[in-house]
């Protein structure tokens, strides 16, 4: 097994460094390379009948770490051996509760920053006053992208008391320091909490009964070679807990009579688990018909409001030009092209239920907008649009043939044009989430297959109405100019903003995909500007329609092909950077900043998101907005879903949301977290963060 080989490796290397640095002199703290090591005393006296405890204590440097228990594919937790008097004894060293540490494909176990071991000492009432020395000899492996071993001796001096204690008096620094940390060490679990585990294909289902929903949570095995350490952890929330699907070890032969370790749950909770065998059920949807009016009215509302958002303005100008190409049309003509533009629509959205049910049911996981996390997507859509904007600016007339391919989606009669008007709506509308949308999609995806249906039905009318009630309504339509020469003036104009959106979706590629990728695309418009010059210098000869059809085709195997070869390799340690006060999300970072009393805000977003861009701009970036999070300490992450990220789309879900943006504000000692609107003001988020503690008053 490729970590259980790494492991050796890094044992033998261990072995031979620790060969060549002598233990560090006796003390009570060492400052060694990457870290300072401490013996916490936090009291001056021990007493038979004492609460005494001590601590070995390390400050890290940025990006190093040492580990827990069960370090995880790679590593070895610190180990202490003590010289104590006649009379003491210490008790073994308790791991307070580890984070993941990715390191490539691996996945390690352990502490970054800082982290203290707490051990309890007993004295035998027959010990004798008088000043003792507790000794301890100390070794560990600290690790970045290189490990180094190393050990050191240190020691402290006591006054032992036979008597009990009066007032107990002790170190104001170190008593600090064990006050602070030792409240990370995880608790046995509270009376009343049921937890099993069962058996399945693919690993271990483990289902926790808490007494409330829980959204969050991850587990620690405390045995290596039980579960698959760098594979995600689904969870899904139930009506009184959740249920953690779990992905086993490949080397696992025989499943476990226990599962045993650590479970992390949002507001900083940390539990000992010991999970007997034991029937699992994955908590099934249930409908409230109250609940599902509400949704399919937020979706269809959540469709009218998607007219409004930016993804969608270039096929709004198509219709504007098709509707006043139609003005002088019959009432029934321009109701038909209503109804099929509303067809279009339609179907389009049933497509896209039926693959992500689909998907669902393959168990995949995916959201509102997923088709932008392909590359290919991006640049077979941004191809589709410019060689559209070529066909409007006037360089080329293809008239119907390429109506029906979804390119000259406004021809002046053609039902099929306003058909594939609808689809072409509904592609470009997937970056956007619309006010009211977020909530309904989130509830519709988790329900069974009608439901979804019926919500998704609703949002594709919302999206439909504006228009088929402009087509419904004649006199509404007398208002609009004559058709003209200022028609063909209008034509060319359009073709502008359908440019911006290319350069868009050629800016989203390039930032998720890298520069090489980005010239791709770009080699593949030159062939597409090719295409379109043969087709407009000779419009009537057949030939010339070969050739551009022939260009065409191999553009088109530029899109596809080119991301496997040329596509930037993902980031590896917890998405892409982010820059200023901003740092990137993992659920394990939440549970740890919660687990130290600092309230946690997320950015759900993603570069293909022009809503998410808005809300930056307007509302989080705002220095007012920065300043009211700092009054309050809140860590801001971003969890950034412009690749597929199953981890982000698992916590999508558990948040009942689809797709983004998706904002969540978690409070210590608070299962579930505040959600906030898809459209954000400086005065929405100032608002939600003000009902949180000042940081100075938080205890």
């Amino acid at each position: 097994m490729f970590p259980a080989m790494r492991l050796s490796r890094l044992i033998f290397v261990a072995a031979l460094l620790a060969a060549a640095f002598p233990a560090l002199a006796a003390t009570g703290a060492a400052d060694v390379p990457h870290l300072h090591v401490q013996l916490v005393v936090p009291q001056d006296q021990l007493y038979p009948a004492g609460n005494n405890v001590v601590g070995l204590y390390f400050k890290l440097e940025p990006g190093w770490h040492v580990y827990w228990k069960n370090a995880g594919d790679a590593g070895g937790p610190p180990h202490i051996q003590w010289t104590l008097p006649a009379g003491v004894t210490a008790g073994p060293m308790q791991f307070p509760a580890p984070q993941r540490l990715p390191l490539g494909p691996l996945m390690d176990f352990g502490y970054e920053n800082e982290v203290l071991f707490p051990m309890k000492l007993e004295v035998a009432p027959t010990v004798k006053d008088g000043k003792v020395a507790l000794d301890a000899k100390v070794d560990w492996l600290v690790c970045r992208e290189v490990c180094m071993p190393g050990k050191a001796e240190l020691s402290a001096t006591l006054q032992l008391v036979s008597g009990q204690p009066a007032v107990v008096s002790g170190s104001g620094e170190d008593a600090g320091l064990v006050k602070r940390l030792a409240s990370t060490l995880p608790t046995p679990l509270p009376a009343g909490v049921k937890a099993v585990f069962q058996p399945t294909q693919e690993g271990f289902r483990l289902g926790v009964e808490t007494g409330h929903r829980e959204t969050m949570a991850a587990f620690f095995p405390a045995d290596q070679d039980i579960l698959s350490n760098p594979a995600p952890q689904k969870v899904t929330p139930a009506k009184k807990g959740f249920v953690l699907d779990l992905q086993k070890d490949p080397s696992l032969v025989a499943n476990p009579a226990q599962l045993n370790g650590v479970l992390e749950l949002s507001g900083g909770r940390a539990y000992e688990l010991a999970a007997l065998p034991g029937t699992v059920t994955t908590p099934a949807p249930s409908l409230a018909w109250a609940l599902l009016a509400r949704t399919t009215a937020l979706a269809f509302l959540g469709g009218l409001l998607l007219n409004l958002m930016p993804c969608v303005f270039p096929v709004l100008f198509l219709k504007g030009l098709a509707l006043v190409n139609s003005g002088s049309e019959e009432r029934h003509t321009l109701r038909a092209h209503g109804f099929v533009y509303a067809a279009g629509i339609l179907v389009s959205f049933w497509v896209l239920v039926g693959v992500l049910l689909g998907l669902r049911a393959a168990g995949a996981t995916l959201g509102w907008g997923f088709q932008f996390q392909s590359p290919v997507f991006l640049a077979l859509m941004a191809g589709l649009l410019f060689f559209m904007g070529l066909s409007l600016a006037g360089q080329f007339e293809i008239g119907l043939t390429l109506t029906s391919a979804g390119g000259s989606l406004a021809s002046k009669r053609g039902y099929t044009g306003s058909f594939f008007t609808g689809v072409l709506a509904v592609v470009v509308a997937t970056p956007c989430t619309a006010p009211f949308m977020g909530a309904a999609i989130g509830y519709a995806l988790a329900q069974p297959a009608a439901v979804t249906f019926a919500v998704f039905t609703a949002l594709a009318l919302g999206l439909a109405a504006p228009y088929v009630a402009l087509t419904l309504q004649p006199a509404w339509t007398r208002v609009l100019p004559r058709p003209g020469a200022w028609m063909e003036v209008l034509r060319q104009a359009i073709s502008v903003p359908i440019f911006v959106t290319v350069i868009w979706l050629a800016w989203v590629l390039a930032g998720a995909y890298g520069a090489g990728l980005l010239v791709s695309l770009l080699s593949s418009f030159l062939l597409l500007a090719i295409a379109g010059w043969f087709l407009g210098r000779w419009p009537a000869k057949r030939w010339a329609g070969i050739v551009a059809g022939a260009i065409l085709l191999v553009a088109v195997a530029v899109s596809v092909f080119a991301p496997g070869r040329l596509a930037a390799a993902p980031e590896t340690s917890g998405g892409p950077e982010v820059q200023g006060l901003w740092q990137p999300w993992s659920q394990e970072a939440v549970i740890r900043s919660l687990g130290s009393g600092q309230p946690v805000f997320v950015d759900f977003t993603a570069s293909w998101c022009l809503s998410c861009q808005v809300n930056e701009r307007v509302a989080l970036s705002r220095p007012e907005v920065i300043q009211a999070f700092q009054a309050r300490n809140v860590v801001l992450m971003k969890a950034d879903w412009t690749r597929h990220d199953e981890a982000i789309t698992q916590a999508l879900t558990a948040l009942d949301r689809s797709g983004v943006p998706a904002y969540a504000l978690y409070t210590p000692g608070q299962s579930e977290p505040v959600m906030l609107p898809e459209v954000l003001t400086p005065g929405i988020v100032m608002d939600e963060v003000a009902k949180l503690p000042k940081a100075g008053n938080r205890e």
